[in-house]
């Protein structure tokens, strides 16, 4: 899942109050959320505070040395306040806010991703967000969008002059994306026009439009320096700056290559037991991978058609919704909408499907479930996506990024009444979920059958994989070749969906390691829980998510009390 992040770095140029003594964690906290929204105007949007519409955060190097006396004043400020005053979810919130302001600083002066990768300088989600937002009539947002479109060409100037060592792979994204920048830019043109407001919106398009051409002929006589790979000076420090583990990036590798093998394992001996009723009199293969392979590949020719792809998703989870509820898994809140769409464009080239929650301050409304159609693919990539996805895989996809997985979990997460951990909440929490969700309802019978059980297997050995992946290629340097058979033969999935997964660690680091760290520590502290008397499993999962998005290992240390 690539969901929206409000994880934005916050900017100040003016002076922070002073700070009586006695003033509580909970007016410091909003106090800080105040000075991040506005000096950060994309990041409020984002979380939906659309006052800010207006204003456009410019990537210039004024701004990132506010981003720097941001950070390191309100550390000072965090850092004095002590945990033995607070409650436990004030603790959590503290400890995000200063995990956050560190990370903040590190990926400013040591990672500076803002300056080899120009994807990052990528203006559309904001636009499209304020557009199709329906926060104010149609009249007024397009008049508060009017001078942020104003505001782009000098947005990509300084775009342009913060670019130095840029990757090839990161180059090639932002030149794939703009054509969809230039679409949510023709919404903005169709949405005036609608509203007569088209010659007012003539001439602030027309300098976006060609600032938008002019970043885009930047980028493509840029001569690429820098590797994509992190390697393990960079590596270690963003996975713990990203994952907040207990453990090091090196140990959770070590620990998904042991779960690999145990998964492996029960793998063949669900394979040997299908062999005769899906493959038939054939002698099975000596080859483990050999015979899990033909087993998948055999059930994977039962998949959606093509042109339903979309709609199949879409009519799965009321059928979820209605799973979990009737046995009791989790509560759910029916009137928080889910809309199935598909990816709008300048969002595509990451991940093909992904949950996009709104603002903590707009929690009534839409959560999107993006899901790239496979309209534009040729027929043989159309063949490979479905049998990736089959019938059984698409269910499951669908537990992760949906219900019980992320859709459910953000509605939960958005009843807390800390906005800090909506707002900055810890990936590995919100990834380990969606895994542990699929496990979840898999436990419960969902689905049950032998094909299902494989299958599952299957899925549940792509998050473990992931970490394997990833921390071999940004440490270990692991090439295309060694990758792909990692994906194709030894995980079992298509050459499509391997070389999208190939492509994805390429553009992204220590993301792909959220799923599995999150999951097994979520998982091991459901086992230390079930030893105790009085265990329920729903009364688990509601009193996990009950603190939102903190780190599990926060989580967990506050569980484990009782």
């Amino acid at each position: 899942m690539k969901r929206r992040e409000f994880a934005a770095l916050g900017l100040a140029s003016l002076a922070l109050p002073a700070l009586a003594e006695d003033a509580g964690f909970d007016k410091l906290s909003e106090d800080f959320l105040e000075a991040l929204w506005t000096l950060d105007p994309d990041a409020a949007v984002m979380a939906g505070r659309f006052e800010f519409a207006p204003q456009l955060t410019v990537p210039s190097p004024a701004q990132r040395d506010r981003v720097r006396a941001f950070c390191r004043r309100w550390l000072a400020r965090l850092e004095q306040q002590r945990d033995a005053a607070l409650s436990t979810s004030q603790r959590m919130d503290r400890a995000l806010l200063i995990g956050k302001l560190q990370s903040d600083l590190w990926r400013l002066d040591t990672l500076r991703e803002w300056s080899w990768n120009p994807a990052e300088h990528n203006p559309a989600a904001p636009l499209d967000l304020l557009l199709n937002t329906d926060y104010a009539p149609l009249a007024q947002r397009l008049q508060a969008l009017k001078p942020r479109v104003a505001a782009l060409p000098n947005y990509y100037r300084a775009a342009r002059l913060s670019l130095a060592g840029v990757t090839r792979e990161h180059t090639e994204l932002a030149i794939q994306q703009a054509p969809g920048v230039l679409g949510v830019l023709d919404d903005v043109a169709r949405r005036a026009a609608e509203a007569g407001q088209a010659s007012a919106f003539r001439a602030p398009l027309a300098g976006a439009r060609a600032a938008v051409g002019a970043y885009l002929a930047h980028l493509r006589q840029l001569k690429p320096v820098r590797g994509f790979r992190l390697g393990a000076e960079l590596y270690e420090p963003k996975f713990q700056h990203d994952i907040q583990s207990a453990r090091s990036g090196r140990e959770t590798y070590e620990l998904a290559q042991a779960r690999r093998e145990e998964v492996l394992a029960s793998m063949q001996d669900q394979a040997a037991a299908l062999w005769p009723s899906v493959i038939g009199s054939e002698p099975p293969p000596a080859d483990r991978f050999a015979l899990i392979g033909r087993v998948i590949a055999r059930l994977s020719e039962r998949h959606v058609a093509r042109e339903r792809f979309v709609d199949e998703i879409r009519a799965q989870i009321p059928q979820l919704e209605a799973w979990v509820r009737d046995h009791d898994l989790l509560s759910q809140d029916l009137a928080k909408p889910l809309a199935v769409r598909e990816t709008p464009e300048y969002q595509r080239g990451v991940a093909g499907a992904s949950i996009e929650a709104p603002g903590a301050y707009r929690p009534q409304d839409k959560t999107y479930y993006n899901v790239t159609p496979l309209t534009d693919l040729t027929p043989e990539e159309a063949e490979s996506s479905l049998r990736e996805y089959n019938h059984w895989i698409l269910q499951i996809l669908n537990i992760h990024e949906a219900i019980p997985g992320h859709y459910t979990q953000l509605v939960h997460a958005n009843r807390t009444p800390s906005k800090v951990k909506a707002l900055f909440g810890n990936g590995a929490m919100v990834e380990g979920w969606a895994v542990y969700g699929e496990r979840m309802m898999i436990e419960s019978g969902y689905g049950a059958s032998p094909e299902m059980t494989l299958m599952y297997g299957k899925w549940h050995l792509r998050s473990v994989t992931n970490t394997v992946l990833d921390y071999s290629v940004h440490v270990l340097g692991m090439g295309e070749a060694e990758a792909l058979d990692l994906l194709v033969r030894q995980a079992f999935q298509t050459e499509r969906e391997a070389k999208e997964k190939w492509r994805r660690v390429q553009l992204t680091s220590v993301q792909l390691t959220s799923y599995f760290s999150g999951y097994s520590e979520i998982f091991a502290l459901r086992e230390q829980l079930k030893a105790r008397p009085g265990f329920g499993l729903k009364a688990f999962h509601e009193q996990f998510l009950s603190y939102g998005n903190a780190p599990v290992r926060l989580i967990a240390a506050e569980m484990l009390k009782a």
